[in-house]
């Protein structure tokens, strides 16, 4: 929930005014009810009116959607939009990682896409990643790098504290700006691809909505306290990400943390698709699948791919918008609501109902909005060239 998109927010509240302060509020709210949501969607009752796990996994929802059309259809669906959400974030933390390299030791020869090969080079222990607990331990390090980078940065706008002026905030707005910033901060909350496999691993799963509660609360006030902090200090001079504020001296401290934190955030989305993709290939009998050295080609390939991804695509940054707006706001707004919608009909209130529409209508449009800006930056880009 803290991850590299909040450094985006000040620019965000750049370009939406109070607005932004709002939607960093209702987005918070939202994707923690989405959150909640699908987590019910794997529960059922029993002969006794108990709760039960009868799923595991979001493509176990989505196939229980989906088999009166087809047993396998919701599941396929899901795989791939998980794992293409979840490679391109890799990727992005590859771009990030050369990106970071480059301006730190920009007094070195070397270019950023060579940069990225010497990022990949640390990665390459990712393949004997088996288990969630390893990424947790490498998340937790993630966390207090994180919180490292928000700490110097608010430090320092707490001593700009007497140039600060509420004047700097924008009454009007320019409606295709506005949509960026909302993507920037909704997206900034995504974690339900993760969800069901945390719930899962649970020592007390009964407690799990209360960590969701608490969880977007602490990240609510964190998000508003820092993006206002940072753009009450810069104004119209704010950034795109935030740091590049930063005097020379603490830039590059702040660019050698931000890069330790990508490279510590890559294991995750790289964890969790390998096991999806693992997961997909084991289920046919055409390979020995048990075999360790199997599991280690899939992992390999996985990371290999990334590398190659992130070399060879041009204007990724674009097309990595599209994707997640695509991907981030379907597995975010559009699936959880429809699953639950049509897995809890009958047991849901009025209002219940009302707003699972509500969030997949909201869910739909900021889809829509997001391909568009993207589709035309693309356009925009490739017609220059």
């Amino acid at each position: 929930l803290q991850g590299i998109f909040v450094l985006g927010l000040p620019y965000a509240l750049l370009h939406s005014g109070y607005s932004g302060l709002f939607l960093i509020v209702l987005a918070a709210a939202l994707c923690c009810y989405t959150g909640k949501i699908l987590i019910a969607c794997l529960y059922e009752e029993n002969e006794d009116g108990q709760l039960i796990r009868a799923r595991d996994t979001y493509e176990d929802i989505a196939n229980a959607c989906c088999k009166k059309v087809s047993p396998r259809l919701g599941g396929i669906v899901i795989n791939v939009t998980q794992v293409t959400e979840l490679i391109m974030t890799c990727i992005l933390y590859l771009v990030v990682s050369g990106n970071l390299l480059s301006h730190s030791f920009s007094y070195v020869p070397v270019t950023e896409k060579t940069w990225s090969i010497i990022a990949f080079l640390t990665l390459l222990p990712c393949v004997f990643i088996k288990t969630l607990k390893i990424v947790s331990k490498l998340s937790q390090l993630c966390s207090l790098v994180h919180f490292i980078i928000i700490f110097v940065v608010m430090t320092y706008c707490l001593t700009q504290i007497h140039q600060w002026s509420w004047a700097k905030f924008r009454l009007s707005l320019e409606f295709e700006d506005f949509l960026v910033s909302m993507g920037v901060i909704i997206f900034s909350y995504t974690s339900q691809i993760f969800l069901p496999t945390l719930e899962g691993s649970m020592k007390n799963p009964g407690e799990f909505r209360c960590m969701l509660n608490w969880t977007h609360f602490f990240a609510c006030v964190l998000k508003t306290t820092f993006a206002l902090s940072a753009f009450l200090t810069w104004g119209e001079e704010t950034r795109e990400v935030v740091t590049d504020n930063l005097p020379s001296f603490l830039q590059t401290l702040v660019n050698l943390c931000l890069l330790t934190k990508a490279l510590l955030s890559y294991p995750l989305p790289f964890f969790a698709a390998t096991e999806i993709v693992y997961a997909c290939i084991s289920r046919g009998n055409y390979f020995n699948h048990t075999s360790p050295l199997f599991a280690l080609c899939v992992r390999s390939l996985f990371l290999l791919l990334t590398l190659l991804m992130a070399m060879f695509i041009p204007h990724f940054a674009l097309l990595m918008g599209l994707t997640g707006s695509v991907t981030g706001a379907a597995m975010t707004f559009l699936l959880p609501s429809l699953f639950h919608l049509k897995l809890k009909w009958n047991k849901l209130s009025f209002f219940e109902k009302c707003a699972d529409i509500s969030v997949f209508i909201l869910g739909f449009l900021c889809s829509l909005a997001g391909i568009v800006c993207s589709i035309k930056g693309l356009l925009k880009v490739f017609g220059e060239g």
